[in-house]
């Protein structure tokens, strides 16, 4: 095919190809179906995507939920079995209890028998990390002592521990229970 401009700037309508021309009105319907089409297709394919997610979203939350009730089950199965455990090492003590209490009082077994209690309950208790605080003839410490008493005496250096009146424990160097004391007071002059 030659040109299809004469050199006046028109265009030779006989040299035109025909075949190779979209009629105006059917092109711009066409190519709007097409494009519509093409979007709703990418629609669909959006919402199934969609839909897939959503799906792993619901799977991965009951997952996580169903972790954290296992985790939650097995938390209290090994406290209730740490719990059982301490309890068997102190069920001789509770044994020589019995055997204690059962002979006559105030004789030399009974105060044997008493002083073997304590010896195992503190050794039980050692094992397991509890630790007893230190208390009389100490400096005062609010953190690990409790002051039941404040007592004027120049007998103690002031705010020094004068009296343990109930025994004070760490268990593993965490406090269980404040040792109850009563604290010396220099007189001012």
């Amino acid at each position: 095919m030659g040109s299809m401009s004469k050199g006046n700037g028109q265009v030779d309508s006989q040299k035109v190809d025909v075949q190779h021309e979209l009629p105006a009105a059917a092109s711009g319907a066409s190519h709007a179906e097409a494009e519509g089409g093409a979007l709703e297709a990418e629609l669909q394919k959006l919402r199934e995507e969609r839909d897939m997610l959503v799906d792993r979203l619901a799977r991965a939350q009951a997952e996580f939920e169903n972790a954290r009730r296992r985790a939650q089950r097995e938390q209290q199965e090994y406290r209730d079995y740490a719990l059982a455990d301490a309890i068997k090492t102190l069920l001789p003590i509770l044994d020589s209890f019995d055997r204690a209490l059962a002979s006559p009082a105030n004789t030399p077994d009974f105060r044997a028998g008493m002083e073997l209690i304590d010896r195992q309950l503190h050794d039980v208790l050692a094992k397991l990390g509890v630790v007893e605080i230190e208390a009389e003839r100490q400096a005062f410490d609010p953190n690990l002592h409790q002051a039941i008493e404040m007592v004027e005496t120049r007998e103690f250096p002031d705010d020094h521990v004068m009296e343990e009146l109930q025994r004070g424990y760490k268990l593993k160097g965490r406090l269980l229970r404040p040792a109850m004391v009563k604290v010396a007071r220099n007189p001012r002059r």
